[in-house]
């Protein structure tokens, strides 16, 4: 599995995620089943990545937002996020197929592909689902497996295996951060896990995503920049970024207030 950190520091940051974002050097060591100074060691390399801070005695995740439930990050930058999801929709075809990801742009994207007609819509996001269904005889298929309550979407193998029935035409995803050596990050891994898979069965992938996350670090790789077609954004990005996606041969479609 390609990953931005290794499987300890993965798993520290899974569970960390899984306490609130927060928690005790001792109690990490319990929950994790290894010792203090373990711990100590994985949460001294996740801050030096600026995936961590440090505090005495304990840690918390850098990245908030990643942690935020997504009932949550959908009250904030609306406005961005209404302007980057219409012009997301507009690059999406009436009856084609395409998945639309858990992230808080994306449920925008779904609520502006209500005027779309015929579409038939993969899912692991409860927010699109419920947007989609019974409008225009468009078609919605929500995958299976766990339930996670900070993504509100479904996640873990079943999901992976159920999406990959399908041809799909477009893929809507949200990221977490970018970076230009290894590409775009998302926080969680059965998040990145099932991009992976996802991004390797689309023709078309499309990023959405506000100008907040290009300054983000994440652990884990979603996909390198190659592997992505379109970005939307919401301001022009930094310039190494920038030259690294026009490197890439990556559009990006700023869409300015």
């Amino acid at each position: 599995m390609d990953t931005h950190a290794t499987h300890r520091e993965v798993e520290l940051l899974d569970k960390l995620r899984s306490m609130g974002g927060s928690a005790r050097t001792a109690l990490l060591a319990d929950a994790l089943e290894v010792s203090e100074e373990t711990v100590r060691r994985t949460v001294k390399a996740l801050a030096k990545a600026g995936l961590v801070q440090r505090v005495h005695g304990g840690v918390y995740l850098a990245n908030t937002e990643a942690l935020t439930p997504v009932v949550s990050r959908l009250g904030k930058r609306p406005e961005e996020k209404a302007r980057i999801a219409s012009a997301a929709a507009s690059l999406v075809p009436n009856g084609s197929c395409v998945f639309l990801d858990v992230g808080s742009t994306t449920a925008f994207v779904a609520e502006n592909l209500k005027n779309h007609k015929d579409l038939t819509v993969v899912t692991n996001g409860l927010h699109a689902a419920q947007a989609l269904i019974n409008v225009n005889n468009n078609r919605v298929f929500l995958a299976g497996g766990e339930l996670r309550m900070v993504e509100s979407g479904v996640f873990g193998p079943e999901a992976i295996a159920f999406v990959e029935k399908f041809n799909l035409d477009l893929a809507v995803i949200s990221v977490d951060g970018f970076d230009p050596k290894s590409g775009f990050l998302l926080a969680a891994a059965p998040e990145a896990d099932l991009a992976r898979s996802v991004i390797r069965r689309a023709h078309r992938t499309i990023v959405v995503t506000d100008h907040t996350k290009f300054g983000q670090n994440a652990p884990m790789v979603a996909c390198e920049a190659g592997d992505v077609d379109i970005v939307v954004t919401d301001r022009p990005l930094p310039p190494q970024m920038a030259e690294c996606l026009e490197k890439w041969d990556v559009e990006v479609m700023v869409i300015e207030g």
